[in-house]
């Protein structure tokens, strides 16, 4: 008996140390600003202060060196299909009806952990595109360390109208699993947005317009009464709410409805968006996805004029910028290879966003949209870290050059 109490104390105190490190690198962006010579201290999973070294107390404290390096928040990812793989490999229509959920689930698993190495320790992962629910089966593999990943906030199915998603292109007396939820009016809409919500979203996505019938392009799929029920229902039991919206009475409604993010906004307005700065509603404008299908289309970037498409997406994010509008990085990953994240931050930089800017949307604002504890390097918020190569404050490239990586206090990637 007295050697297996023995051992049970030394296992449980084994579990109770808790890891410190004081990481040393060339400079500190903090979310917010850049400060040279400065150190952060990691307690557990927690960030237990940043500054001026005064020297070290504890003689357990592990020591990271980063010479030349800038340490800085983990990144975020705020429009991620973990479930989807690039285009121009697999057209959507065949991701979603001929590819099986534990296929799809396998890939996930490497496009997770190459999100993470890259840095981003945060994704919105904004529907499964007709893989149900595995997003947050992916999200308690990541949790209980069966997988590694970034954390994860899921929204399940993804909720549209009936008869405006896909896949499509089969014959019309065939019903057809579709990519996202199907809902409408008032009790169609509130079960689906209360059932999502106990299968395990953290946000609720709509899709408040969408391409469907015989009348070219996008039209608005929720009317502003749908849209305002489906918020009031989510948000009476805390869930915040995205919309897809790429029309401006898409986004009109999506705003007066009280939505949280709006995803995309291509066709935004500076009316549009000085009403979305009014209410508060962050744009996620996803620039990636179209110059990466763009480019599937034949598009032969820096040796071609930019397409109509391109061209217009640059005016309307610098329309959303001039309004005010906070702007949170999100980069519809999947329609292009994981990994690739730092692709948005990189063009929000070529649109006309600043370079600090452009980080904070991607670390501090970030985590305040997401009403998480990250984004900051500050005492009390999650050790979410990374360190890249130079200055991204000077040049955004710098991002593609990750050297160390830790998530929760958890050193994931080091020199």
């Amino acid at each position: 008996m007295r050697l297996l109490f023995l051992f049970f104390a030394a296992v449980l105190g084994g579990l109770a140390q808790t890891n410190t490190y004081l990481l040393r690198p060339a400079r500190v962006f903090d979310g917010e600003s850049m400060h040279d010579g400065w150190v952060v201290w990691v307690k557990g999973d927690r960030i237990e202060g940043a500054g001026r070294a005064t020297g070290i107390d504890d003689p357990k404290t592990k020591v990271v060196e980063l010479p030349g390096a800038t340490l800085m928040p983990g990144l975020v990812e705020g429009h991620s299909h973990m479930l989807l793989h690039p285009y121009n490999e697999t057209v959507w229509n065949d991701q979603v009806a001929r590819e099986g959920l534990a296929l799809r689930a396998a890939r996930a698993v490497n496009h997770l952990r190459a999100t993470l190495l890259a840095g981003f320790t945060t994704i919105r992962d904004l529907g499964t595109e007709g893989a149900g629910y595995a997003d947050v089966e992916l999200k308690q593999a990541v949790n209980e360390g069966i997988i590694s990943g970034p954390r994860i906030l899921a929204s399940t199915r993804a909720i549209v109208a009936t008869g405006s998603y896909g896949p499509k292109g089969f014959a019309p007396e065939w019903r057809i699993p579709q990519g996202a939820e199907e809902a409408d009016g008032v009790d169609s809409l509130t079960r689906v947005v209360r059932d999502q919500i106990g299968r395990g979203a953290d946000w609720v996505k709509l899709y408040g317009d969408y391409s469907a019938g015989s009348v070219a392009g996008a039209h608005p799929t929720f009317t502003l009464e749908e849209m305002k029920l489906a918020v009031e229902v989510a948000h009476s039991a805390g869930v915040p709410v995205a919309v897809h919206a790429t029309t401006a009475e898409g986004m009109r409604r999506a705003t007066l409805a009280g939505v949280d993010t709006i995803e995309h906004g291509d066709g935004g307005t500076p009316e549009v968006f000085k009403l979305m700065a009014e209410h508060h509603v962050a744009l996620c404008p996803t620039l990636a996805a179209g110059d990466a299908t763009s480019q599937y289309a034949g598009w032969k970037k820096g040796q071609q004029p930019e397409p109509a498409r391109i061209a217009a997406k640059r005016s309307s994010f610098r329309a959303a910028l001039a309004a005010g509008v906070t702007i949170l990085s999100g980069s519809d990953v999947g329609v292009f290879a994981h990994g690739d994240n730092a692709r948005e931050i990189e063009l929000m930089t070529n649109y006309g966003m600043p370079a600090v800017d452009a980080l904070k949307s991607a670390t501090s604002v970030a985590g305040h949209v997401l009403r998480m504890e990250i984004g900051q390097v500050k005492a009390g918020q999650f050790a979410d870290l990374i360190a890249v190569t130079g200055d991204p404050t000077k040049d955004i490239s710098a991002l593609r050059g990750v050297q160390f990586v830790m998530k929760g206090g958890v050193v994931i990637k080091q020199p």
